[in-house]
C-alpha cells in the first residue's frame, strides 16, 4: 500500500502547476457566477482548452455536462463542480488499460523523438520490471542517434539488465535480431526495444519499424507485441501532435507521458486519452526509478481536483 500511497502524494504535488492552471481557474469561475448562464459556460469552455483538453475533448465534456445540468435542473454553478469532475472522467474512459504484456513473453517497442525523456523511461521500465523479478534484455535499436547507445548502456547497468547492441550507424533490424536470438536463448521475459524517433521523415521511420517488425514475426511469433510512444507532458497540443503521427507510422497501444511534475499542461493526458483512444501507460512525475508509474485516469482526475485528501 505504501508505494501507492508515496506516489498518490507525488501525484498530486506533481499536478500542482497544472492544477494552478485549471483547477484555480475553474473554481474562480464556479464561485464568481451566480447562475448558469452562457457566460458561465464559455469562461469554463475557455479555461479547459488553456488547461490543454484540447479543443475536441472540451466540447464533448461541455456538451454533456449541459446535459447534465438540464436534466438534473441544476441552478448553482458551485453544483457543477462534481459533474464536471465525472464528465472528465467519462471522457478518458477507453475500457480496460491492458498490462497484459507484463504477464507475457513480450517485445515491447518504445518510440519517441529526442529530447522527451525516451532512454530514461526505457531505463525506469527495464528496473521496474527487473524489481518485479523478470527477466528483462534490452535493445539499443536506436542506432541514428550519437550517444544514444551509451546513454542506455548507463540505465541498463543502473537496472542491472543487459543491453544488446548500441553502436552508432548499425542497422537497427540487425540489432534486433541479435536480442531476439538472446532474449529466446536466455528465456528473457520482456524485451525492451529503444527505437529511432525520426517524425520528420516518416516515410524512413515507417520502413525501419516496418523491417524490425519482420525480424519479429519471422523470429519471436510467439511473443506479445506491445508499442509504447513516449511524449513530453510539457508540450502540451504538440505531444498530443506528435502521437497522432505516431499512430499513423506504428500500432500504438499505449502512451508514457514524461516530465509530467513540470508542466502547467498535465491536461493533455485527457486530451491524448480521449481524442485518440488510446490508453496513457505509464505517467512520470520526477526523476527517480519509482517517478515512474502505471496511469489511473481515475486516480489522476482525483489527484487534480481533490488535492486536499
Amino acid at each position: 500500500m505504501g508505494e501507492k500511497t508515496g506516489f498518490f502524494k507525488r501525484l498530486v504535488s506533481g499536478l500542482t502547476k497544472t492544477r494552478d492552471n485549471i483547477v484555480s481557474g475553474m473554481d474562480s469561475i464556479f464561485n464568481g457566477y451566480s447562475n448558469i448562464d452562457e457566460e458561465f459556460y464559455e469562461d469554463l469552455e475557455e479555461t479547459l482548452i488553456m488547461g490543454d483538453l484540447g479543443v475536441h475533448t472540451t466540447m464533448n465534456i461541455m456538451d454533456d455536462l449541459r446535459e447534465k445540468v438540464k436534466a438534473q435542473h441544476i441552478k448553482e454553478p458551485a453544483a457543477c463542480r462534481q459533474l464536471l469532475i465525472e464528465s472528465i472522467k467519462e471522457q478518458m474512459d477507453v475500457g480496460e488499460t491492458a498490462y497484459e504484456f507484463e504477464n507475457r513473453q513480450s517485445v515491447v517497442f518504445v518510440i519517441g523523438v529526442n529530447g522527451v525523456g525516451k532512454t530514461t523511461t526505457i531505463g525506469k521500465l527495464a528496473g521496474k520490471f527487473k524489481a518485479q523479478k523478470k527477466k528483462v534484455l534490452i535493445a539499443a535499436a536506436d542506432t541514428f542517434r550519437a550517444a544514444a547507445g551509451e546513454q542506455l548502456k548507463t540505465w541498463a547497468d543502473r537496472a542491472q539488465v543487459e543491453m544488446i547492441g548500441g553502436q552508432e550507424g548499425a542497422d537497427p533490424a540487425s540489432v534486433v535480431f541479435d536480442a531476439v536470438t538472446s532474449a529466446k536463448a536466455r528465456r528473457a521475459d520482456i524485451l525492451l526495444c529503444d527505437t529511432a524517433g525520426r517524425l520528420h521523415n516518416k516515410k524512413n521511420l515507417m520502413e525501419e519499424l516496418r523491417k524490425i517488425n519482420r525480424v519479429i514475426e519471422r523470429e519471436f511469433p510467439e511473443a506479445y507485441k506491445e508499442t509504447l510512444v513516449v511524449l513530453d507532458a510539457t508540450t502540451g497540443q504538440n505531444a498530443l501532435a506528435q502521437a497522432k503521427e505516431f499512430n499513423e507510422v506504428a500500432d500504438i497501444t499505449g502512451v508514457i507521458l514524461t516530465k509530467m511534475d513540470g508542466t502547467a499542461k498535465g491536461g493533455i493526458a485527457v486530451a491524448i486519452q480521449a481524442e485518440l483512444g488510446i490508453p496513457v501507460k505509464y505517467i512520470g512525475v520526477g526523476e527517480s526509478i519509482d517517478d515512474l508509474q502505471k496511469f489511473d485516469a481515475n486516480e489522476f482526475v482525483n489527484a487534480l481536483f481533490y488535492s486536499e485528501f
